[in-house]
């Protein structure tokens, strides 16, 4: 939508038209000098839609995302191991939780939010829309993935609406956490047995393209970036926060003796950057838009459980209804 403007003006004529100048004015000018906005604050319709859109597939992205390692937590090596993960997926959906929140802050009942996760409205990462086929699988994820998750979410909490950058503050202390447990797994596997190495190549093979998708499509065809940069929701653009990736992971990966499935993937030494192998964006459209490995199943695991809890969400409902009812 925005991505092919050709300049701010353009994005600014095509979406604020019908918004106060004045207040529109006051609004640019507070997130200039770096204040958050609040959630009784006057904001451009536009933007509160971005935002809802943006942390609501966050929190989607959260509690969808515990279901690929979930399903490991009685296969996981060792009872420590076992209680680590438990622990791992249990944070993630308590991030989902802190999301909802902040969501709830703009407008949008988490009740809204969940259906239209159920329905495809609303979208998610489509990084959890691949299969964890062994333990290593889950241990790329809590390293790899993690470690796209924290440069995004650490970029972000610098942003410019409160609500969110405060709960990303929180959920980045949790997060470094799981790089950590994911880093510990890797190593284990690197330094073990020979199908061992193999078994975590595999998964590194398998997960390369999600990961080289995690921070979404190129700057140059992106239909959010401009606006969300423009109004401080995003700090660094996807192209941008994919090349701090790769500084800082490509040399972790290559120091343990793996293998990057990317050929063409160089430094430059005149410009710095990594040089890669552009990924299939129609793969990523494809997932995003429902027709991946396991968006089937992802969906039908969150319906179930969403039925299966609803004894007890209307159980809460009708105690609290009984509390606010006024004595005659």
């Amino acid at each position: 939508m925005y991505g092919n403007l050709s300049n701010v003006d353009d994005i600014k004529h095509s979406i604020v038209a019908d918004e106060d100048p004045e207040k529109l004015a006051e609004f640019e000018a507070r997130i200039e000098r770096g204040e958050k906005i609040e959630p009784r604050d006057w904001m451009p319709k536009e933007y509160r839609r971005q935002l809802i859109r943006m942390i609501e597939q966050h929190a989607h992205s959260e509690i969808i995302g515990a279901l690929p390692e979930g399903t490991w937590i009685t296969r996981a090596p060792g009872f420590k191991r076992k209680m680590a993960l438990m622990a791992k997926v249990q944070d993630e959906v308590g991030h989902a939780q802190l999301l909802y929140s902040a969501a709830e802050t703009l407008g949008k009942s988490r009740e809204s939010m969940i259906q239209d996760l159920l329905n495809g409205k609303s979208k998610y990462s489509n990084v959890f829309n691949y299969p964890a086929e062994t333990w290593a699988d889950t241990a790329v994820i809590a390293w790899l993935i993690d470690a796209g998750a924290i440069i995004n979410q650490v970029t972000n909490a610098k942003g410019s609406y409160g609500p969110y950058s405060r709960a990303l503050e929180r959920i980045c202390y949790e997060e470094s956490f799981h790089l950590k447990y994911g880093y510990d797994n890797v190593l284990t596997l690197a330094s073990g047995t020979e199908k061992q190495r193999k078994m975590l190549q595999e998964a590194l093979n398998r997960w390369w393209t999600p990961i080289m998708h995690f921070h979404g499509p190129p700057d140059k065809i992106s239909q959010h970036t401009a606006i969300l940069m423009r109004w401080k929701v995003k700090i660094k653009s996807n192209d941008d926060m994919r090349q701090e990736f790769l500084d800082t992971y490509v040399p972790k990966i290559l120091e343990i003796g793996l293998t990057i499935p990317d050929p063409n993937l160089r430094k430059n030494p005149e410009t710095g950057k990594w040089e890669y192998t552009e990924p299939d964006w129609e793969e990523f459209k494809r997932v995003i838009n429902g027709y991946g490995p396991c968006n089937a199943e992802r969906l039908a695991v969150r319906r179930k459980a969403e039925e299966n809890g609803r004894w007890l969400r209307e159980a809460i409902k009708s105690l609290t209804d009984k509390k606010t009812v006024p004595l005659a």
